[in-house]
């Protein structure tokens, strides 16, 4: 149990330094609060609309079907690194199986993503 001694005093001492740390950054760094420091910032110039303004739902929609091909790239591109590993190791057929699923996957999203029209724009819409 003696052994354990200098632990508890390390992990005291690291407690203390960064409520220490905490406590003088609180009080240090208080912004004072002016008309020009709560304005939204906007790359420099000057607020053109209101910040709270409907958007339309599209956007979400192509941000999402962005993620969902950005992480289909993410997950291929590994697996076809060491698909000829896998080959060598006699895992290739249940490798590329696998795979197809998965892209078939992501082909029937792509074929829903084009019947819904998420791509097509309208004027004004």
């Amino acid at each position: 149990m003696l052994s354990y001694v200098p632990v508890l005093i390390l992990f005291i001492f690291a407690l203390l330094l960064g409520g220490a740390f905490v406590f003088l950054s609180y009080f240090l760094g208080r912004p004072k609060k002016t008309t020009t420091k709560l304005n939204p910032y906007e790359c420099g110039v000057e607020q053109a609309t209101l910040p709270r303004i409907p958007v339309n739902i599209k956007f979400f929609a192509v941000a999402l079907m962005f993620l969902l091909f950005d992480v289909e790239v993410a997950l291929l591109y590994p697996w076809a690194a060491y698909f000829k590993s896998m080959v060598s190791e006699g895992l290739g057929t249940f490798v590329l199986i696998e795979g197809l699923i998965f892209i078939g996957i992501l082909f029937v999203a792509l074929v829903y993503i084009f019947r819904t029209g998420i791509l097509h724009w309208e004027n004004g819409k």
